[in-house]
Order: structure tokens, then sequence, then C-alpha cells
């Protein structure tokens, strides 16, 4: 009579155990959390100014592989070709990264006036691109008789209001959202063969620790709007140059 071989098997519970034990020891579960937008910069942010430091320590290179990610991450829905479409250039990007001065409130006018001629500046007509509409006290200062500050935000100005008031006014400042300001583009109201500059408030965060590129519903606005085509074939451009500034 031959001798029966006995085969024990193990519990499939202790099997479970088993591959759970070896996952904690190779640092824990494959399947990490991602990481919300602020926390990525978490280092740069100074809650109690409202501002995210990182914008102003990046160069155009650096800034443009930036706003690119960016894209990326909130893009989801679009092909390769369409995300790629919404990439800036570093040589559209002005580096700004000689303003040492803190990116708060009180402190656009001088960086504004830092990277424009000072006698052409008030002159040429600038948009800037805010997600808060008391951004606009900061360049409340350059409103006068003859240039109006134009505030087109969507939350709070009826899109008509907005229209009569361009008609009306002389604007050489316009600060505004992405999805208001395009609006005013595509039906005439908002007029560009004058437009010097691009100003985007990129550096401002609310309570909740976001930006105006931490957000989808922010941020993919703010990347149709600066590659629009009329914007794209001016950047760099010699004679019709735009300049295009991230505070």
């Amino acid at each position: 009579m031959s001798e029966a071989r006995v085969i024990k098997h193990k519990p499939a519970a202790a099997k479970a155990k088993s591959k759970k034990r070896r996952r904690d020891d190779d640092g824990g579960s494959r399947k990490r959390r991602k990481l919300a937008a602020y926390e990525e910069d978490e280092e740069y942010l100074d809650l109690e100014a409202g501002v995210n430091k990182k914008i102003a320590s990046i160069d155009n290179l650096l800034l443009a592989d930036h706003i690119s990610k960016k894209i990326r991450r909130f893009g989801t829905d679009l092909n390769p070709v369409e995300l790629s479409q919404l990439d800036i250039s570093p040589n559209s990007i002005t580096d700004t990264t000689s303003f040492l001065k803190i990116r708060t409130l009180e402190n656009l006018p001088e960086f504004l006036e830092t990277f424009t001629e000072p006698e052409k500046f008030g002159k040429g007509e600038r948009l800037t691109a805010h997600h808060h509409r008391h951004r606009c006290r900061s360049v409340r200062k350059y409103q006068s008789k003859t240039n109006s500050i134009a505030k087109l935000f969507a939350k709070h100005i009826k899109v008509e209001e907005s229209v009569q008031f361009l008609e009306k006014h002389r604007t050489g400042i316009a600060v505004g959202t992405p999805v208001r300001l395009s609006d005013l583009v595509d039906n005439s109201a908002l007029k560009l063969d004058k437009l010097e500059r691009l100003v985007v408030d990129a550096s401002h965060i609310d309570q909740k620790k976001r930006g105006v590129m931490d957000m989808k519903e922010t941020m993919m606005p703010l990347a149709r709007w600066l590659a629009r085509q009329e914007f794209k074939e001016r950047y760099g451009d010699e004679e019709k140059g735009l300049q295009l500034l991230f505070y």
C-alpha cells in the first residue's frame, strides 16, 4: 500500500493577508492618492498674503511647462492635438523673475510699470485676467476722464451691461474673467487692434489655497483665452508684438 501524500492548503483569508502584508512592506498601496492642486505647491503658499509665490520664482521656460502640465491635468476630455493647441511657447511669455516684491494687490501697479515703458503706460490698451472682481482696485489709479477701467466679470455683470459700457467709454484697461473677455471679443464689443499686453493674475489664491490655474473651471477658459489665434499671431512679433505677463 503506497504512502498517502497529505497536501495542506492555506485558507484564502491567510493568502489575502499575506499579499496585503507584502504591499505594506513595499511602502503601502500601489495606488496613491492624487494630490490636490494646492498641495503640489504647498511650500510656496503664503496664506496670510493670499499669494502663491511659485509664479514669481520661475522663468518663462518653467512657466510655460507649468501651464502645459495644468492644461493636461484638467483637459482630460481633449485629445493630444487639442491639448497641444492650447500650449504657450516660452518665447511668448515675458520673464518677470526680476520683480522681487511679493505679488499682492498693492504691488500690481509697480509690477505693471516695471515691465512697461513709463511714457507709454496708460495709453495702450491692456487686459488683465482675474477671477475675483475686487482685484480691480489695484489699477484704479490709472483711471481718468480719457482712460476708463472696464470691469468685465461674468458673475456680477450682465453681458449687455458690459457691451454698453465699452460702447460709451474709451477703455485703456479692461479687467475681467477669461470667459467674459472672450465673449466680448467674439461679439466685437471688445476690440483688440490696440491691445499691447495681457496680464494674468496668477499668484493670487483664495481661502481654499486655489489660484486661477488650480481649478478646471478657471484654468481651461484661461488656456483657451491665451491661445486665441489673434494672440498667438502677435506673441513675439516685432512690429505688432503682444506682451504676455503673469503676475
